[in-house]
Formats: structure tokens, C-alpha cells, sequence
């Protein structure tokens, strides 16, 4: 056999085996790796979008506490105003009826607010001046409101939802950026993987790369969304 011969039948049993199977697994070997690809960059931009979304609703419901705190303080100082005026309007009252002045006791008893005329008017049905244990004051009275002062405790309820609903957006915004973090990191998973010639630890770092793909958009599912 020429020595010619030897060689190429040499270099022919050298080269490494191009079968079929073997190309079908680098196909799909690379199918794997777009796939996986593409899930990231959808993942990661959803991830993003959301984390923006509950980010500005956490500014819009800081707001949102912020200005009601305002409207509840301002009700607040008004309806303590009023409830003052009231009470200053009821003791002159009182020091008419004492001088036994009635018209001027009526023309105080004509200044009363109406929230505390209501009171008022209960109060004089249960004869406070002839009864040693009847309620001393109309405030006290289960008829008097003050609008101004339940409307300022009602804001401050409304505020302090508002605010906790902006800590929970605020909660669920990290939730999202920490997965958008995760997210990158089986993007470096895979770009690392495509530097392997070797295809066991090639398959391996993609494998890993898919199960914390999986994880990671198992806990996105169940994030709330807006």
C-alpha cells in the first residue's frame, strides 16, 4: 500500500465523527439556547415594565396620602374652630339665662351651628336644670356631631390606606426588580454557556439556566400586575 495512502486513511480515522445525530443535537442544542433567549428578553422587559407601573403608583398613592393628611388637618382645624365658637356661644348662653335675659339668650341660642343645634335641642328636652344627673353639656350629648372633625377622621382613615397601599406597590416594585436581577443572571448563564466547546458542560450551565428561568417566571405568575 503506498505510503501516501497510509496518510490520508490516517488523517481520515483521525477526524473527529460528523454523523447525523450529531448535528441534530447542535441544532437543537442551539434551538434551546435562542429559546431560552427569547424568554429572558420577554421576561426581563416585563419585569421592567411592571416595576415601572407599580413604582409610579407608589408615588401616586404617596400623593394621594399626603393630600388627604392636608384636607384632614384643615377639616380638623376648622371643625375645632366650630366646636369652639359653640361652646363659647352656649357659656354666654348660660350667663343670660342666669341674668334671666331671654332675648339676648335667644338671639345666642340663634348662633348655634346646626350640628349643635340638634345636640342643644336634645339637651333642654332632658331638663338639665332640674335634674342633678342629667349631661352637663351638649357636646356630651349622643345627638351632637361635628361634621368637620368625623370628616378630618375620615381622611386620616383614607390617608393612612392610601399610604399603606403605596408601601405594598412600593414592595411589589422590588419584587419585580429582583427578578428583572435574576433574570440577568441566566442571561450571563447562557452567554457563558455558548463560550464551552464542551457540550456536557454546555448542556449543564443551560439546564441550570432553564430551571432558574423556570423559577423565575413561576414567581413572576404571581406578582400582582397592573
Amino acid at each position: 500500500m503506498p505510503e501516501g495512502m497510509n496518510i490520508e486513511i490516517a488523517h481520515k480515522l483521525a477526524e473527529p465523527e460528523t454523523g447525523p445525530g450529531k448535528t441534530a443535537r447542535a441544532e437543537l442544542l442551539e434551538i434551546g439556547e435562542a429559546l431560552l433567549l427569547a424568554l429572558i428578553a420577554v421576561a426581563t422587559a416585563w419585569s421592567g415594565y411592571q416595576a415601572a407601573r407599580w413604582d409610579g403608583q407608589q408615588s401616586l398613592r404617596y400623593g394621594t396620602s399626603a393630600r388627604l393628611r392636608v384636607e384632614a388637618a384643615i377639616a380638623a382645624t376648622e371643625g375645632g374652630q366650630q366646636r369652639l365658637l359653640d361652646v363659647v356661644t352656649f357659656n354666654t348662653w348660660m350667663q343670660a339665662k342666669e341674668s334671666k335675659d331671654e332675648k339676648l339668650a335667644a338671639i345666642f341660642q340663634r348662633r348655634f351651628s346646626p350640628e349643635y343645634r340638634r345636640a342643644f335641642d336634645a339637651w333642654l328636652k332632658s331638663e338639665p336644670f332640674g335634674k342633678p344627673d342629667a349631661t352637663p353639656h351638649p357636646t356630651l350629648m349622643a345627638e351632637y356631631h361635628n361634621n368637620l372633625l368625623e370628616q378630618s377622621a375620615a381622611l386620616n382613615k383614607e390617608a393612612t390606606t392610601a399610604f399603606s397601599e403605596g408601601t405594598e406597590a412600593r414592595e411589589i416594585s422590588e419584587r419585580y426588580v429582583r427578578s428583572t436581577v435574576l433574570l440577568a443572571t441566566v442571561l450571563f448563564l447562557v452567554a457563558l454557556a455558548q463560550r464551552f466547546k464542551i457540550r456536557k458542560v454546555r448542556v449543564g450551565l443551560l439546564l441550570v439556566s432553564a430551571a432558574l428561568l423556570i423559577y423565575v417566571l413561576v414567581n413572576v405568575a404571581t406578582y400582582p400586575r397592573l
